[in-house]
């Protein structure tokens, strides 16, 4: 009975998330790059260089300088929708929200909040992870969408035994998905409205919905 119960749980929870809008405009999705490893963009650095991709990311570090915004994120592969996938990429990329475009906040931007990233490739860059040396691929964002926080989960949500897909970026299990809200309940809230989007269309250009 319990697992016929759960079973139409996530049965409508697909349902639903198939109805759900795209969080990246439909031009961008029709036309961007979804789901190509950091190690494959790595090794055809000139195939890809100047074209558009489709990237979903839990920042690991914001920060301001004289280029933009930089983002620093774990990689997360996206749906067709831009919605983040259950399962994590590897390695961590930038994305350089211009400068010309206006400030992301950092303590909006901040560590564990998820993003999806419509950016052009424009090559690698040395950098540190921690203390060891790291190549970050990056991009130049013309739109990123940022998702719903997440707030903890109530004492009686937590198991010890499970993290969820993302540990140790996520909260515990049940975990939180874009689609879903809290493991496999759902979330009646109008998700979109409460996010913020950044867009941009050109040279001082910048919309904040």
């Amino acid at each position: 009975m319990k697992k016929l119960a759960l079973f139409t749980l996530v049965l409508i929870s697909l349902l639903m998330a198939s109805c759900a809008a795209p969080v990246i405009k439909k031009d961008l999705l029709a036309e961007g790059i979804r789901n190509v490893s950091l190690s494959s963009l790595a090794a055809n650095q000139n195939m890809y260089r100047g074209k558009l991709f489709i990237l979903g990311g839990i920042i690991a570090d914001t920060r301001v300088t004289d280029e933009g915004t930089v983002i620093e994120a774990l990689y997360v592969p996206v749906d067709e929708k831009g919605y983040l996938e259950e399962t994590p990429g590897r390695g961590r990329y930038l994305a350089i929200w211009p400068k010309e475009s206006g400030i992301l906040d950092p303590m909006v931007y901040r560590r564990n909040r998820q993003i999806t990233v419509a950016g052009t490739f424009e090559g690698f860059r040395e950098g540190k992870l921690d203390k060891t040396n790291y190549s970050f691929p990056v991009f130049d964002a013309v739109q990123i969408f940022l998702w719903k926080e997440v707030p903890p989960y109530p004492s009686y949500y937590y198991s010890p035994y499970y993290y969820g897909p993302y540990y140790p970026y996520y909260y515990p299990y049940p975990y939180y998905s874009p689609y879903f809200g809290f493991g496999f309940g759902f979330s009646f809230e109008g998700e979109h409205e409460e996010h913020e989007e950044h867009e941009f269309h050109g040279r001082g250009g910048f919309e904040r919905r």
